[in-house]
């Protein structure tokens, strides 16, 4: 089966066309926040594999949220229109699998973050 993933972003714009994107390459999008608060929520409620995570939410930060989905998701990628080498310490302190410029998107580049050690899809 697919891999299951939550999306998190204050870009409602984002969203839709990452959804898209994501549901064309195979991927469950089982659900969408653009807070931490609606993070934690639906990765409870919808159990996903990965949660994708913006870095530059509105009023929060992504590395804060990915901290606090700890323990309730397998899996957590980091996202931002910006580059990795400015975050480059900060993604490798955090609790996440990995960053994925948002440009760089697909269904393939999150499979190829989670790798081996990452959450297989659920059959």
């Amino acid at each position: 089966m697919s891999l299951r993933c939550l999306l998190v972003d204050d870009s409602v714009r984002f969203l839709e066309a990452a959804r898209a994107l994501l549901e064309r390459g195979g991927v469950e999008v089982v659900g969408i926040a653009s807070t931490g608060a609606g993070a934690v929520s639906q990765a409870r409620e919808t159990a996903p594999d990965v949660v994708l995570v913006d870095l530059d939410l509105d009023l929060e930060n992504g590395f804060d949220v990915a901290h606090r989905l700890v323990g309730d998701v397998p899996a957590v990628i980091l996202i931002s229109t910006h580059s990795r080498e400015d975050f480059q310490e900060l993604i490798a302190d955090s609790p996440a699998h990995g960053f994925l410029h948002k440009s760089a998107l697909s269904a393939r580049a999150i499979r190829d973050v989670l790798g081996d050690t990452g959450p297989t899809a659920r059959s």
